[in-house]
């Protein structure tokens, strides 16, 4: 199994920015890819970016060119650089992992619990 905890959510306004960082732990052999996903209120959970074991990156088209997903393979942790924040990034943030070989659009089998990031105009 493995465990996934988020931090850095937070309130900020329009324009500023915010970094999330998502630790794994637990018994695994490896972590192959991680990302994160959003939900805000009434709308479906989405994908935001996804970066794999072999360091590919991809982003939603929403946020390509304000953030970055990147990660530190010795500390199995997944960070998430958002610049530039709308108020349309008001969302809960999901870190998502999988310890198993599958194309980065595959939801991965964990989930961490969430951190809120709040974008006000």
């Amino acid at each position: 199994q493995v465990q996934l905890v988020e931090s850095g959510g937070g309130l900020v306004q329009a324009g500023e920015s915010l970094r999330l960082s998502c630790a794994a732990s637990g018994s695994f052999s490896s972590i192959t890819n991680m990302g994160w996903y959003r939900q805000a209120p009434g709308k479906q959970r989405e994908l935001v970016a996804v970066i794999t074991k072999g360091g590919i990156t991809n982003y939603a088209d929403s946020v390509k060119g304000r953030f970055t997903i990147s990660r530190d393979f010795a500390k199995n942790t997944v960070y998430l650089q958002m610049n530039s924040l709308k108020v349309e990034d008001t969302a809960v943030y999901y870190c998502n992992a999988d310890d198993e070989n599958r194309r980065w659009s595959l939801v991965g089998k964990y989930w961490g619990q969430g951190t809120q990031v709040t974008v006000s105009s």
